[in-house]
């Protein structure tokens, strides 16, 4: 197959991924051998697709499918092909696909040049080498001594800073004790669903969080609304509870007057020691429990506090 027919091939597929699928991660892929491609590649296989090639012949073949099907979604992962990138297109849940991708990394010696990705700490122990590395450990500023034969570090030592580059002493060492401190992979850095592109951190918000942040909104509007005396959907209720409030205090002071709502009041008043026989009794509190049952009903009264006074609205 010749250059030219090979670009014609992958330009086909990338349009075909484009017409096929509506979700898609960018990814980074540095550090990701050929054989770990193979996994993710198979791993992924029943609802997506890999797809990595050069980024100027990934961006033609979308901007010429976005020119002849008007479908302008994809035009925003334009920016984002930059450094060594590849697209997983996908059918599945989001978070599962990314939990998979995720889950195909391997452990990486540290090579020489390297730009740590994370801190590299050496820790504290017996390494199983003779005395003759003692001098090795020295110019490294690593605290040892020789216990039963063999060198022991005597406390963990930072070796390589994140953003750091490894240097032949710290590979060095990091592989005479066998240490594997990087661990590479597809790493995810944006989201692509539905025309739209988002962080990877997007998906880790629940369901719960977002109920969480919806009655927070809630809460917010309904305190603002009662505060200024503004009517809305939230606050309504309260407005109707707290003139229903101001009612029932009024008509408590009004001899002869009588409703369903003040008759239950007046009657919880005046005999508080039923009401708290009804209830379930707490910690066998006896006598004292119903005098502070008694007070404390005597001062809700008094205070016009209660939410809803032993009823509801609507009985």
């Amino acid at each position: 197959m010749s250059k030219i027919q090979k670009k014609q091939a992958y330009d086909a597929k990338l349009r075909g991924y484009l017409e096929e699928y509506e979700k898609a991660f960018l990814v980074h892929a540095d550090n990701v051998g050929s054989k770990q491609f193979m996994d993710i590649r198979a791993g992924l296989r029943s609802n997506s697709a890999v797809l990595m090639g050069k980024n100027t012949m990934m961006k033609r073949s979308i901007r010429i499918y976005v020119e002849e099907t008007g479908d302008d979604g994809w035009a925003n992962i334009l920016p984002h092909l930059v450094g060594n990138v590849g697209v997983v297109f996908t059918k599945g849940d989001l978070n599962e696909t990314r939990e998979l991708i995720e889950s195909y990394k391997v452990g990486a010696p540290a090579r020489v040049g390297l730009v740590a990705p994370v801190d590299v700490t050496v820790p504290a122990g017996n390494t199983g080498l003779d005395p003759s590395s003692t001098n090795f450990f020295q110019a490294l500023n690593i605290p040892t001594k020789i216990n039963k034969g063999t060198v022991e570090i005597t406390a963990d030592v930072q070796l390589v800073k994140t953003g750091e580059k490894v240097g032949a002493s710290e590979a060095t060492l990091l592989a005479k004790l066998g240490i594997k401190p990087f661990s590479y992979g597809l790493q995810i850095q944006q989201v692509y669903e539905r025309g739209s592109m988002y962080s990877p951190h997007v998906l880790d918000i629940t369901d719960e969080d977002m109920l969480k942040i919806v009655k927070t909104g809630l809460a917010n509007v309904t305190a603002v609304a009662l505060a200024t005396h503004y009517p809305t959907e939230t606050s309504v209720p309260h407005l109707i509870i707290n003139g229903f409030k101001n009612v029932l205090g009024l008509a408590l002071n009004i001899e002869g007057y009588s409703f369903p709502q003040l008759d239950k009041v007046k009657e919880m008043l005046e005999n508080p020691d039923a009401f708290a026989a009804a209830a379930p009794a707490a910690g066998g509190g006896g006598g004292d429990a119903k005098e502070e049952t008694k007070e404390a009903a005597k001062e809700e009264s008094e205070e016009e506090e209660d939410d809803d006074m032993g009823f509801s609205l609507f009985d």
